[in-house]
């Protein structure tokens, strides 16, 4: 019976480092993601306040010139 309970005792041990180890990996995971979509925020910002030109195709040079 003792050896059942130490079993059953290291067996939690591992399941809760196991745990521990999950739980910051998906907090590393959650800060990566809010780092990500702020940079993309940024991104998308910085290409909406940047000119654009109104350009026809018959202005540009064809390749073959």
């Amino acid at each position: 019976m003792d050896d059942r309970l130490t079993e059953l005792e290291v067996k939690l041990a591992f399941a809760e480092d196991l745990l521990e180890t999950l739980n910051q990996t998906v907090f590393r995971q959650q800060e990566r993601i809010e780092r990500l979509e702020r940079e993309t925020r940024e991104l998308r910002d910085l290409l909406r306040s940047l000119p654009t030109e109104q350009r026809s195709l018959r202005d540009e040079i064809p390749p073959h010139y």
